[in-house]
């Protein structure tokens, strides 16, 4: 029977997961990634960083597929290495092939090495070094020597963040590739602080004086403006947060430079318009005919970026804050976060492991607090109950996202991830 055919039958007796056919393919067949992927014509891209990996991935996927190419992808958002090869069975034909012209492949940092170890990418995007799960990471600077060991095996060209100087410093180790970067105008530089702007290390950096494919020049709501070989382009984006708008920039550069002469500017353009949220990335469901947004939050930088994206007046505020492994177990991080921006409103529910936790910051910051339920399923249902003719926001942790997500789909549509 065909390896693909033998993992799924296993699965299927064990009741495995998605994770699961990966897993076992990594142990009976190490090769079977490379093989998969190592004739694509348009090569392997690797985006990978602290924050905005899936958003930045499915980007990259529209840009590419809008110009007519077949994409391979990690759809689920299981960055880890087995995730990949689970994503690769679903996709191979029964001789192991795959049918695609290029492959963008989010990994989670520290699995990334791993992956590239076996299967060098042609092409990597990097897109920020914050701190992020400093329990499973150590340091910040252990975070930058991992993106840098992904820079290393690259062999194509490698996209850097200019403007985050951990990120950007990784430029001199790159032997066997190109370098190009994506960046900032000046005058948003306070908008998109590195980790040391944001704790106030070192003061305000100078601008960097390093060449950008592609700057973000104006933001103004969901509307930015782009430069592009010295052309500025403006595009209305359907994806919502100023967080993911710096995040296009990234993704048209890395399209480029795949496309290269072949690149349609104003295709791509209306792409990048039509990408819609990834699941959870201020992901808006419709809850008893009113809006339900959902915000990822997992480090101090994405839900202070979180926080300014969202206009907390008329919204009725959830938080829900977990300290599994795949949210990291150190939660200090709540307090480098300015919640001031909710005091008007209030919070009317905390939940998730850590729900006393949070409740503290907030009192710390003078945000009132009407309600506080750990259990994130009963603490929802009174949420909605509570909040019925309001729209809601509920700004989480990973795997409270999903627990949500979850009790979400028994009462409205929500979105699948396929």
């Amino acid at each position: 029977m065909p390896l693909g055919k033998t993992v799924r039958a296993l699965t299927r007796l064990r009741g495995g997961g998605s994770a699961f056919p990966g897993l076992v393919v990594e142990r009976i067949d190490p090769g079977f990634m490379a093989r998969a992927l190592r004739n694509l014509p348009k090569g392997i891209i690797v985006v990978s960083g602290t924050n905005g990996k899936t958003t930045t991935t499915k980007m990259v996927v529209e840009l590419l597929e809008g110009q007519g190419l077949k994409v391979f992808t990690n759809r689920t958002g299981s960055n880890f290495t087995r995730g990949v090869a689970a994503a690769l069975l679903g996709e191979v034909d029964w001789r192991g092939r795959l049918r695609a012209d290029v492959a963008v492949l989010e990994l989670d940092e520290a699995h990334a090495v791993h992956f590239v170890n076996l299967v060098p990418p042609t092409h990597s995007l990097l897109l920020n070094v914050l701190r992020d799960q400093l329990d499973r990471f150590g340091e910040i600077d252990k975070t930058t020597k991992l993106l840098e060991h992904i820079a290393v095996k690259t062999t194509g060209t490698v996209v850097l963040n200019r403007e985050d100087p951990r990120v950007a410093s990784i430029a001199p180790s790159v032997r066997n590739a190109a370098v190009a970067y994506f960046g900032l105008a000046e005058s948003l530089r306070d908008t998109f602080p590195s980790d040391d702007d944001l704790r106030g290390a070192t003061g305000t950096a100078p601008a960097s004086s390093l060449p950008a494919d592609v700057v973000l020049e104006t933001v103004e709501s969901n509307t930015a403006t782009f430069s592009m070989d010295g052309e500025a382009s403006t595009v209305d984006l359907s994806l919502r947060g100023v967080y993911n708008i710096f995040n296009a920039a990234a993704a048209l550069a890395m399209a480029r430079i795949i496309l290269g002469g072949e690149a349609q500017r104003d295709a791509m353009l209306r792409s990048l318009a039509a990408v819609e949220p990834a699941f959870g990335r201020g992901e808006s469901l419709l809850v008893d005919g009113q809006p339900l947004e959902l915000v990822l939050v997992k480090n101090p930088s994405g839900f202070r970026l979180g926080l300014k994206s969202f206009d907390a007046a008329g919204y009725a505020t959830m938080i829900a804050i977990n300290d599994n492994y795949a949210d990291g177990r150190d939660m200090s991080w709540l307090w480098d976060v300015d919640f001031d921006s909710l005091r008007a409103g209030g919070v009317d529910m905390v939940s998730g492991v850590r729900a006393y936790d949070m409740a503290l910051r907030l009192q710390y910051d003078d945000v009132a607090v009407q309600d506080i339920d750990p259990d994130t399923g009963s603490a929802l249902r009174r949420f909605i109950r509570g909040a019925k003719d309001r729209p809601k926001r509920i700004f989480c942790t990973y795997t409270a996202m999903l627990a949500i997500r979850r009790d979400l789909s028994k009462i409205t549509d929500v979105k699948v991830v396929s």
